[in-house]
């Protein structure tokens, strides 16, 4: 399939100049880039379309290593003489702490801070409905000797899709996130909508603003492929789902899911987060990925109507490589201290690493559906994971598991959270840091710059966090001690 039939089809919806995509069950990107000489004429074609429907402001994103979006407002006008070539951008952002500290990372403060360039997608151009005359374009990011970056997260998915791709398979992903609404202000923190029992409730009972629908409404016009969104578990804890489609673009749209619902929280004067574990008193919130594998003609290749239960020896070597390589995925799903808060027996958080067929309790379960609908759904990840970071991960796994034809352990039966079973994922982002370090298969595929940095920019976050005192030593302690 070529670029230019990918590249989106302007649709006008209410006046809106909407930049949407081909289904992606019949289609697919194979995630390469091109930067061909056609590149400039594209970019001015499309600068000419926004200035006719009124768009003057681009806003250019990409994802740092926690997936923050990160990027510059571009006055259109100015597009192509500013962004032709790339838009330049310090590189230690991708080593920026949440708090704003640069972590001293090789190439970046040691090195004067040098630029890397960040080069338009122009098949992510989307206008952002709630913010007048604003489009937004996600960009891959290169070095300045013109290669992409090893430390993007992005860049680190397209080369894991590259693998797959050399052998014949295709993933296709669909996105699940879960959130917390709360309210801050000098009374602290109070969650949002608080009442108990309102799991997967509709209405004004568990969400008395009615901000999920708006929140859907607003994200349906930003064509972002949101199917659904419920209440989940915990008071202000909501999920909102996404169409699956090839893993790059399933990426995307979570990672712009993610920056669109913290942004259209705070226009209502709430908040939004993706924490693992927000509060002591309820659980925590996961981002399952359900992912299959197509061939080049975009047909199910995890099912076989001839096994006893319906699904392929390709789906099973995915599922082994999964497995296999778990502790060192949960440093990519499950990134921080935090997550390590979620996972526990009884959560419906994994915690062991085992696979079952419609099995929650297991970290990979297969949903039961069969045919073209055949798929896993790796329970793995939490919230606070970058999608491309993620996916990566879990694919990287199936990659591997494919490439070494992996047959898996037997499926768990019945409930899970049985140590003597199945064995232990990490218990801390240290230890699976280790495993991480440890997995010379996965740094092979991942690349060694990529997991060098992401290793020592996580080093750093525990160190800050032993360095620190927290509320709960000092309320342990200060007053009997």
């Amino acid at each position: 399939m070529t670029r230019s039939n990918l590249l989106s089809i302007i649709r006008i919806r209410k006046n809106e100049f909407v930049w949407g995509v081909h289904d992606f069950m019949s289609e697919f990107s194979m995630g390469e880039v091109s930067h061909d000489e056609d590149f400039h004429g594209r970019l001015e074609a499309v600068v000419r379309d926004l200035a006719v429907s009124g768009k003057d402001i681009v806003r250019i994103s990409y994802s740092d290593l926690l997936g923050v979006d990160r990027g510059r407002d571009i006055l259109t006008s100015y597009l192509v003489r500013l962004a032709g070539e790339g838009a330049s951008f310090c590189r230690a952002i991708f080593h920026t702490t949440p708090r704003g500290g640069v972590v001293p990372i090789a190439g970046g403060i040691d090195a004067g801070l040098p630029d890397v360039l960040c080069k338009l997608d122009l098949s992510t151009v989307k206008a952002v409905p709630w913010d007048e005359g604003v489009v937004s374009v996600i960009g891959d990011i290169y070095n300045l000797e013109g290669e992409l970056s090893e430390e993007a997260p992005r860049s680190l998915l397209r080369r894991v899709i590259s693998r797959l791709n050399d052998h014949e398979v295709r993933a296709v992903v669909g996105p699940e996130l879960e959130f917390f609404l709360f309210h801050r202000d000098e009374a602290g923190v109070r969650r949002y909508g608080e009442l108990t029992g309102n799991v997967y409730s509709v209405g004004y009972r568990g969400d008395p603003d009615g901000y999920l629908i708006k929140m859907l409404r607003d994200l349906d016009r930003y064509d972002i492929g949101v199917s659904a969104g419920n209440h989940e578990f915990a008071s202000g804890q909501f999920e909102i789902n996404l169409i699956h489609s090839e893993a790059l673009d399933a990426a995307d749209r979570a990672f712009r899911l993610k920056s669109s619902v913290k942004e259209l929280a705070l226009r209502v004067g709430l908040e939004a987060t993706f924490m693992a574990k927000p509060f002591n008193d309820e659980g925590g919130s996961g981002f399952h990925l359900h992912i299959s594998f197509v061939d080049s003609g975009g047909r199910n290749i995890c099912y076989d109507s001839e096994d006893e239960n319906g699904i392929s020896q390709t789906m099973k070597w995915a599922i082994a490589g999964i497995l296999s390589h778990a502790p060192a995925i949960s440093a990519l799903t499950n990134p921080t201290i935090n997550s390590y808060r979620r996972f526990g027996p009884d959560t419906l958080a994994p915690w062991l690493i085992d696979w079952g067929f419609d099995n929650r309790s297991s970290m990979v379960r297969v949903p039961p559906e069969r045919s073209n609908a055949t798929r896993i759904e790796v329970r793995l990840g939490d919230a606070s994971a970058n999608p491309y970071l993620a996916i990566a991960g879990v694919l990287a796994g199936a990659y591997l598991g494919i490439q070494g034809e992996i047959a898996p352990v037997p499926p768990l039966v019945g409930y899970g959270y049985n140590e003597e079973r199945s064995a232990k994922l990490p218990s801390s982002l240290a230890a699976a840091l280790d495993a991480l370090e440890e997995d010379s298969e996965m740094i092979e595929v991942l690349g060694k710059g990529f997991v060098d940095t992401f290793v020592a920019y996580k080093r750093d976050e525990i160190a800050r966090f032993n360095a620190h005192i927290t509320d709960w030593e000092f309320d342990e302690y200060s007053t009997q001690l």
